[in-house]
């Protein structure tokens, strides 16, 4: 039995250009003599389409999709993800489901039965659980169709019913897993280990096909793969790419493990960035990006990873020095554009800054400098870099990170505008990290940009360490307590100063009304600040 792999990059509502996608792959098979082709979970939608699911329309044009498909599938069989209407009365309107379609024919529908509703996933507020287990035949073989979460119940039990548990007791040749399953940095080995449980506990082959590319805030690496029943990858699809990977099932084929190679972790987050940042601008209808250029490490990394992306003829920087900027953030963003061919402008905010200075002097007589004046200097910077999307019809990118987003060291209307944000998923020591990634060939980002000590520069002589711990210190506990979930008497147990946590724990609790309002972030890590972490602006914390 030849099987293909079609782990491709599909448009969440854009039914024609899903479906053109799934038949071009569907010919593709068949002059590779292929039997049985697969494509992933909620192929002919995308994932995730939300709210889209709640609306007549988008199920007809679905429904619609997968019959024009049908009529390509003579001499082949093919499993694709789709939404199903529910005909019964009782329940949810829809299941999440795998259409099987043989030699030009709908066989039947198989839904999806664990339903997760943790982090970035709420699929229970739209699909009901399957409640029927069967399995299919395709050429010969008996096969169990799963649908990404309904293997995961063996790694974490998070359900009490189990579906490969029942569907096992039918004895299938092999496991399909079709999946929308997200990046994060650690995810793949997970989920890997996910599948080569289900593989030895069944003793049977798994063939797991995700999606790739980017759909707004979360991105999916693919990885699709075939693992036999000792659990060993027999081929694998590269990750955030499209591919068609054939393979022959035979007690041969069965038996020859490949070898993996894995990425480092500082190289999968960059290649998910690139992904989510060229989606972004395609998926989107958009061509050039803007970017205020401090001199400083973050909206440095960004340019890069903007160039890489789009191309540097595709990307604007603008440079907004005021009084309070250092003698080298200037000279520092001007060599980073030189030596990476990035045009840029140089526009001073001194005048802007003392006009709004003198203005307010009648009302802010007696009051000390403080953060209302710093606060001027972003907002004046936003307000030009909006002026040149406006006028040229550039994206302003946000350049904000992990760690000052969770602290609050932003400015609503000010450096936290923007239409996507890039680093908000990376903490500070990650953007340095990511940094020496960029520069491990060549140097595209200045060494003292690297080195110099990272600060705000909106007040004389001003560091992030006046008023925060070390970001080596401050990066584990934030870690600690938004991704490990850990309380502030824990954190103290772990050795963190009792002062220490209260503060950097108060600074988080209390900016939730700033992060609301941030653009969405590309999602690298298993908690990133967006849909998956859903906290309340009004409470006791």
């Amino acid at each position: 039995m030849r099987i293909a792999l079609a782990q491709l990059n599909f448009i969440i509502g854009d039914f024609d250009y899903n479906k053109s996608k799934i038949i071009e792959n569907i010919y593709l098979a068949k002059e590779n003599k292929v039997n049985l082709i697969i494509f992933p979970e909620l192929a002919i939608t995308a994932y995730p389409p939300l709210d889209f699911l709640e609306t007549d329309f988008f199920l007809q044009e679905s429904q619609k999709a997968i019959e024009e498909i049908v009529e390509h599938t003579v001499g082949i069989d093919a499993i694709i993800g789709c939404p199903f209407i529910n005909s019964e009365k009782e329940g949810k309107k829809l299941y999440n489901s795998a259409c099987f379609i043989s030699n030009g024919k709908i066989v039947r529908y198989i839904h999806k039965t664990l339903l997760p509703d943790y982090d970035v996933f709420d699929e229970y507020r739209y699909f009901e659980p399957n409640k029927d287990f069967s399995l299919i035949e395709s050429n010969g073989k008996k096969i169990a169709v799963t649908i990404c979460e309904d293997i995961w119940n063996i790694h974490t039990i998070y359900y009490t019913q189990d579906p490969l548990a029942e569907l096992s007791k039918l004895n299938p040749d092999l496991i399909i897993n079709i999946s929308a399953s997200p990046f994060a940095s650690d995810h793949d080995k997970i989920r890997l280990e996910t599948i080569r449980k289900t593989a030895i506990k069944y003793k049977t082959p798994v063939i797991y096909v995700n999606h790739t590319g980017a759909q707004t805030d979360l991105i999916f690496d693919g990885s699709s793969r075939v693992v036999n029943a000792n659990g060993e990858t027999l081929c694998k699809c590269n990750q955030f790419v499209e591919e068609l990977l054939f393979f022959d099932i035979s007690e041969t084929s069965l038996n020859q493990p490949e070898i993996e190679f894995e990425a480092s972790k500082t190289e999968q987050i960059y290649n998910a960035l690139i992904s989510g940042i060229q989606d972004y601008f395609f998926k989107m209808n958009l061509k050039k990006a803007i970017i205020g250029l401090s001199g400083g490490i973050d909206s440095a990394v960004v340019a890069i990873l903007l160039k890489d992306a789009l191309g540097e003829s595709n990307v604007k920087a603008i440079l907004l020095p005021s009084e309070f900027s250092s003698s080298h953030s200037v000279p520092d963003a001007t060599e980073l554009c030189l030596i990476n061919q990035i045009p840029y402008e140089v526009i001073s905010i001194k005048k802007l800054y003392n006009n709004f200075i003198q203005t307010l002097s009648d009302y802010f007589e007696g009051k000390a400098f403080d953060v209302t004046e710093e606060n001027l200097q972003a907002r004046i910077r936003a307000t030009l870099l909006m002026a040149f999307t406006n006028k040229f019809g550039y994206i302003l990118i946000n350049t904000s990170n992990k760690s000052e987003m969770a602290v609050g060291y932003g400015t609503l209307y000010g450096d936290m505008c923007g239409g996507l944000s890039v680093l908000g998923d990376l903490y500070k020591t990650e953007v340095y990290e990511l940094a020496h990634f960029l520069n491990k060939d060549k140097t595209v980002i200045p060494e003292n940009i690297i080195t110099k000590a990272p600060s705000a520069e909106l007040k004389p002589n001003q560091k992030d360490s006046d008023s925060l711990p070390d970001y080596d210190i401050l990066d584990q506990l934030l870690f600690n307590y938004l991704e490990n979930k850990m309380g502030a008497d824990d954190l103290v147990k772990m050795g963190y100063e009792k002062e220490m946590v209260k503060k950097v724990l108060h600074l988080v609790n209390m900016n939730e009304y700033k992060r609301y309002q941030a653009p969405p972030v590309l999602r690298i890590s298993n908690k990133a600040f967006g849909i998956g972490r859903r906290m309340p602006i009004v409470a006791k914390y």
